[in-house]
């Protein structure tokens, strides 16, 4: 049994078998659900050999093994005589942890776009203060509107993705939040009479821009809809649950929700302006601090409701202290880069760094290096705490949502102190990683001894791409397995055709029963992973068709999986697929192809030995 220490080993740093609720397996990982999280030893199964990487997210205790993790699954499962419960068996979750993880999974699809419309402003405000563009010109007012759209129309998306994440009917729950910006209703701020709704007193308010109105609208509306379905004959649930929902819940949230919503984050905002008004060097310092740690436990999404409140009400200061704290993320990537002399960690570290200061991707810093050498902790929370401290001191705000980077600087008022706060934290995280150091003493940095090369010295192998859609860097993908290359260097793809081709001439030796994750061996020895979508094996092989069954020979251009796009992304599952090098070691070099777009068969990745 080749895997027996290893499976051995990893049941017990999970804490035992009777810690073990629920245990399923993907194509790179095991996917733990524990009874107590505090019993599992995450330092010890990070450095066991046989362990590339242990995420622990969103309710799951994930080790990631690579290829071979299926035959640890069943070693574990044999030794640990596992009976495995069904998903209404797994432990609660913490209300806290629901709330959180309801909010991050509402705004995390819209995320692409807030960032993009808060950029355009952003360049707006510049081109309007150095004289390129006038307030008053059509040309501004265009660009103008594509910019706020997002943010005026923010109950109709949020409806949409807080719906989509609690099950419910997204379009409804996007029809809830129109209904606040239905010229309709926004007239009734100049009627003239009482404004009563079956003769109950109606509070007008101006819901563009705002968040906790349609949040509280929205879970009332979810539990509705249920109520209702289990009311309501099939045959008439079509357009009676919708009906009824929407003659339901409008009205309350117009009468009730609403208002009530918009004190709560008027409270909320008032909360933050005053702390930062009291003492604004101490308040920057605890979120400058703390933010790195809030991104690595998930909660830091649940702050941007906070976020959009204060950017409705004039400016938000919370995005000027923790904006130190992602430069600081981003020196601390510098900082290895200047002092290892290690090429597979240069690389690693260089690739982390340009997404950071030019998109505010920093995730794969957090997970690659941050993680991995625990040392760099302090570096990085003592520089955004700094540098916090500085921006909060001097009242800096920013004046639209953007992702932190060098782009998003025009974004906050006033710049100079921002300037001031976020280089003085990129320059001492540089400095205190450089000098002090970065290695732990639980963590070996010497490079990863080279497998034996399979392919012949003079041979240059090209992988065709098995999808059509737009090209994604790899270490922008939103899971830390893949984005920190734990699993191996390659690409991803946001597929526009659901459909998967072998990109090579080869034996399939994983075709994972659920559909979502193919490995294929070449003829020419490259192992490749195709991982269609992320955190997709719950779906448990529903959208999902394979054509291919394992062990069998493929060619270029053979219809592998096919998939449906929607029906997934309805789910609340990113399509976005990763195509790994799992045997990345065996090689000098993968080149990636420079197309921002493939098509399926196109040259995608060039193997160099």
């Amino acid at each position: 049994m080749k895997y027996e220490q290893l499976s051995k080993d990893i049941l017990q740093q999970v804490g035992g078998s009777k810690n073990v609720s629920n245990l399923i397996h993907c194509a790179t990982r095991l996917r733990f659900t524990l009874k107590d999280n505090a019993k599992a030893n995450e330092q010890a199964l990070s450095n066991m050999d046989g362990v590339l990487k242990v995420v622990n997210n969103g309710g799951e205790f994930q080790v990631v093994i690579g290829p071979h993790v299926s035959e640890v699954y069943e070693e574990i499962i044999e030794i640990g005589n596992l009976k495995l419960g069904t998903p209404s068996e797994k432990p609660k979750e913490s209300m806290s942890s629901r709330i959180f993880g309801v909010i991050s999974g509402s705004f995390v699809p819209l995320l692409g776009a807030l960032a993009g419309a808060g950029m355009l402003k952003a360049f707006l405000m510049v081109f309007t203060m150095v004289g390129w563009l006038s307030a008053e010109s059509s040309t501004y007012l265009i660009l103008s509107a594509a910019a706020n759209a997002v943010f005026y129309f923010l109950p109709i998306f949020l409806g949409i993705t807080l719906a989509t994440k609690l099950g419910a009917n997204p379009y409804v729950g996007g029809a809830i939040g129109a209904a606040l910006l239905e010229p309709n209703f926004t007239g009734l701020a100049t009627f003239e009479g009482d404004l009563t709704f079956a003769g109950i007193p109606v509070i007008v308010s101006n819901y563009s821009s705002t968040v906790f109105p349609i949040f509280i609208a929205v879970c009332f509306y979810a539990l509705f809809e249920k109520f209702l379905k289990k009311v309501t004959p099939k045959s008439l649930q079509l357009f009676l649950v919708p009906m009824l929902s929407l003659v339901v819940i409008v009205p309350l949230t117009i009468l009730v929700f609403g208002p009530f919503g918009v004190y709560f984050g008027n409270a909320l905002g008032g909360l933050v302006t005053f702390l930062s008004e009291k003492s604004g060097w101490l308040t920057g310092a605890v979120v400058g601090g703390s933010w790195t740690v809030l991104t690595l436990l998930g909660v830091h999404n649940g702050l941007i409701p906070v976020m959009m409140q204060n950017l409705a009400h004039g400016g938000d200061p919370l995005s000027a202290m923790l904006g130190p704290a992602v430069f600081a993320q981003m020196g601390l990537a510098l900082g290895v880069l200047l002092r290892t002399k290690e090429k597979q960690l240069k690389t690693l570290s260089s690739s982390t760094l340009l997404p950071g200061i030019f998109a505010g991707v920093t995730e794969p810093i957090i997970y690659g290096i941050f993680l991995r050498f625990r040392r760099t902790i302090p570096y990085v929370i003592i520089s955004g705490a700094v540098g916090g401290a500085i921006t909060g001191a001097l009242g800096t705000k920013s004046m639209t949502f953007a992702f932190i980077s060098i782009f998003s600087i025009p974004a906050f008022n006033p710049m100079i102190p921002y300037i001031i706060g976020i280089a003085v934290s990129f320059t001492l995280s540089t400095l205190l990683t450089y000098f002090l150091g970065f290695e732990d003493k639980n963590v070996k940095a010497e490079p990863i001894k080279k497998q034996e090369v399979k392919v012949d010295s003079s041979k240059r192998e090209v992988i065709n791409s098995p999808l059509t859609g737009e090209i994604k860097p790899l270490n922008q993908v939103d899971d830390p397995v893949f984005s920190s290359y734990a699993m191996g260097k390659g690409i991803a793809i946001e597929p526009q055709i659901g459909q998967v081709i072998a990109p090579v001439s080869g034996t399939i030796t994983t075709m994972f029963p659920t559909g979502h994750a193919i490995g294929i061996t070449s003829d020419y020895g490259a192992e490749i992973l195709i991982h269609v979508g992320l955190n997709t094996v719950q779906l448990e092989g529903k959208y999902f068709q394979s054509k291919v069954k394992q062990g069998e020979r493929v060619k270029p251009g053979d219809l592998l999986v096919e998939f449906e796009i929607e029906k997934i992304k309805e789910s609340g599952y990113q399509v976005t697929t990763p195509v790994i090098i799992t045997n990345t070691d065996n090689y000098l070099e993968i080149i990636e192809t420079t197309n921002s777009s493939t098509k399926s068969s196109e040259k995608l990745l060039t193997l160099l030995s």
